[in-house]
């Protein structure tokens, strides 16, 4: 008997078993579809939890110890968001000794977007008259990022931020933002410019990035809220994770991320959790 046809199926009984060892985390393990859904749900849960926290945060400021290679943290939160929404992101950056500071930006962030964007301006001449920093780093998730973008942007705020990390922004708009037409859109006028194609968003987009400002996407795969494609911006790094919108300010995962952004590894751990990057 030809010794090729006795080990042809013995290789193909064992590849049947690999298959079937490894089923169970293919289908239900972290990266598996199942796995994906079920940590976004959780992490919905618990971005809800914190958003009802509100804008009353307690915060204990600690400019003395911003220095200009660590110049002090801006969280901005999305629509509909509070402060209290990106609860868990802000614990974990000072508990990693950052400086971190964020504003009330009104009831569940609605007002118009440049509205926002001249409040952080304001809100960021502050604090910085009372750092040895004279830039800042800026974290925005969802509509946040947009404020944060539009302050670089349109309001001189390249002279001022170092670093502008957009986690599931709508650059190109989301049709997910009807929502908020159809139930606030007397009172909310970011809801109509959240749209695609506004005249905001078109706005926003004339011009090239200014120099001198690092700029960071984080989208997720399996955001229903702000789809993947809508995210991209010209010129800036982007990383893609396979969550979800509100897991992008929950994860742990994710938060590595942002803080080898904020402070990049040393060369020689600089591989240790490397992004996926588009």
């Amino acid at each position: 008997m030809n010794e090729g046809t006795v080990s042809e199926p013995k290789s193909r009984s064992s590849w049947l078993v690999r298959w079937a060892l490894e089923a169970p985390r293919r289908w239900l393990g972290k990266r598996s579809t199942i796995g994906q859904d079920v940590t976004g749900g959780a992490d919905g849960l618990s971005y809800l939890r914190h958003l009802v926290r509100g804008n009353r945060i307690r915060r204990s400021d600690a400019f003395d110890e911003v220095t200009p290679e660590a110049p002090p943290v801006l969280i901005i939160h999305g629509f509909l968001g509070t402060r209290g929404s990106m609860y868990m992101l802000e614990r974990r950056l000072v508990e990693d000794g950052f400086v971190c500071v964020s504003f009330n930006l009104g009831t569940f962030n609605v007002r118009d977007i440049r509205r926002s964007a001249f409040l952080i301006h304001r809100k960021i001449e502050r604090i910085l008259a009372q750092t040895p920093s004279q830039r800042i780093d800026i974290i925005g998730h969802s509509m946040g990022g947009l404020i944060g973008l539009y302050y670089v942007k349109k309001l001189g705020g390249h002279t001022r931020v170092r670093k502008l990390i957009m986690m599931g922004t709508p650059v190109r708009g989301t049709w997910a933002a009807l929502a908020g037409v159809v139930t606030l859109g007397l009172w909310s006028t970011s809801s109509w410019q959240l749209l695609p194609r506004s005249r905001f968003l078109d706005e926003l987009a004339q011009g090239a990035m200014p120099a001198g400002v690092e700029v960071h996407t984080i989208a997720a795969a399996r955001d229903w809220v702000v789809p993947l494609p809508t995210t991209r911006l010209s010129g800036a790094s982007a990383t893609t994770v396979p969550l979800g919108h509100s897991s992008l300010v929950v994860s742990e995962e994710v938060y590595r991320r942002v803080v080898n952004t904020l402070r990049p590894p040393h060369p020689e751990h600089a591989g240790d959790d490397s992004p996926e990057t588009d």
